[in-house]
């Protein structure tokens, strides 16, 4: 029978092998991880441990769209901040002063002629002087056909910028990209201008400029500084609307080429008495017509001029 130091003896014995069983597999382990290239300090199966594939995804993606969002925004911001060095403010009444080859030229304003009378312009195509009684709509209408200039002198009186370009020295494409900057655009209008000096001409009250391409950046300077300048035309609030009865953008008054005759009015206006209608709340009407108010323009913060007292 065994005797109790029998019994420790292989006690002792069963726990070493048990060690070394324990050891050898260790061992065995780490030869394999070793052998497979993956450092025994990284196997573990520890999700600390693991790469963030999903972090780093959002990351990613976040990242790539702000670099969309600059790719898309930024020329906006750049045409936006272009925009803005044109706009005429208090202390920078007439930005368009800065475009290069600008013409400025001070006109006296409200004197009307008769729908039968010309006028001795003294630019071609005019931008101000005595004119039609009644304006050019001037809401965006892109004009297929040249309409009559004592009509469109007018519009600019009224605070609109008048496109007109030379038919035979534009393309059907180039004529398009500037009927996209007016039409449906109020206080602007186009139309074609026969025997023109240059392909296009742009033309506000007392301001004109004349380039050869209608992608020239001046053009929309032009456009900028000018359209609605409350500081440079005389009828501010005055609409562009079409009168009732009076001018019909469908059917306007026709472009009369030929040299005015000696029964010209001339610039300065001789014999013609300025319509007082203008300086009232009429919008520039003449005396017996008056525009239904839900088409008359707010002044825009701008009180108009008193009546001369009679």
């Amino acid at each position: 029978m065994p005797t109790g130091s029998d019994s420790a003896g292989q006690g002792k014995n069963s726990g070493g092998q048990g060690k070394k069983s324990a050891s050898k597999a260790n061992k065995a382990i780490k030869a394999a991880k070793k052998s497979s290239g993956v450092p025994a300090s990284k196997a573990g199966l520890s999700k600390g441990r693991q790469i963030p594939w999903l972090t780093i995804g959002a990351i990613v993606v976040v990242v790539g769209l702000i670099a969309i969002l600059a790719v898309n925004l930024f020329p906006k911001y750049q045409d936006r901040a272009e925009a803005q060095k044109w706009e005429p403010s208090e202390g920078n009444q007439d930005p368009s002063t800065s475009i290069s080859d600008i013409a400025v030229q001070t006109y006296p304003a409200a004197l009307h002629v008769a729908p039968t009378q010309r006028v001795a312009y003294d630019q071609s195509p005019p931008f101000g002087g005595p004119h039609d009684a009644v304006w050019a709509t001037c809401t965006g209408v892109v004009y297929p056909e040249a309409i009559r200039t004592e009509n469109a002198v007018h519009s600019l009186e009224h605070g609109a910028v008048w496109i007109a370009y030379n038919p035979d020295m534009l393309s059907a494409d180039q004529i398009q990209t500037l009927a996209d900057k007016v039409d449906g655009e109020t206080y602007m209008l186009m139309s074609p201008y026969p025997g023109l000096d240059k392909a296009v001409s742009l033309q506000s009250w007392g301001h004109q400029l004349k380039v050869d391409s209608v992608d020239d950046e001046r053009v929309d300077n032009f456009i900028n500084a000018l359209r609605l300048n409350r500081y440079q035309y005389p009828e501010v609030g005055a609409s562009c609307s079409t009168v009732p009865g009076s001018f019909d953008p469908d059917n306007p008054p026709p472009f009369d080429p030929s040299a005015p005759g000696a029964d010209a009015v001339p610039m300065d206006g001789a014999g013609l008495t300025p319509d007082a209608s203008e300086s009232g709340a009429t919008g520039g009407l003449p005396s017996d017509l008056q525009l239904p108010s839900d088409l008359q323009v707010p002044n825009a913060g701008v009180p108009a001029e008193p009546a001369p007292a009679p």
